[in-house]
């Protein structure tokens, strides 16, 4: 019997991209914090690239870049994780962190967590 031929085998890209929005998907899945976190994004990369394009108006790319960051941590709140970049540093200090809420946690062999 032939073996199912799976798309991304020779598509490296495809599959880190595919693993990097699952892995992003899983940290953002109350409605909410994924909703504001598709507005935050694109304001925080708009914000640098304004700072960069237009150094004149520099205070218009720093206030997309602040209010973009401020509408990631509130969603952060909501959702009940750490942000990525402070769960990274935590976890480079041996600090405790939560990747995930413990309310989107699956079980397992029906324990809670």
């Amino acid at each position: 019997m032939e073996q199912p031929h799976d798309p991304l085998q020779n598509r490296p890209l495809l599959r880190f991209a595919r693993r990097a929005v699952g892995n992003w998907r899983e940290r953002h899945q109350h409605p909410f914090s994924f909703w504001i976190h598709l507005i935050g994004i694109p304001m925080t990369i708009v914000g640098i690239a304004l700072v960069i394009l237009y150094p004149a108006e520099w205070h218009w790319g720093v206030g997309a870049f602040v209010l973009g960051y401020l509408l990631q941590f509130i969603g952060h709140l909501v959702e009940g994780n750490d942000m990525g970049e402070w769960a990274g540093i935590k976890r480079m200090l041996g600090l405790p962190y939560v990747a995930i809420s413990p309310r989107w946690q699956k079980k397992v062999a029906g324990k809670t967590p």
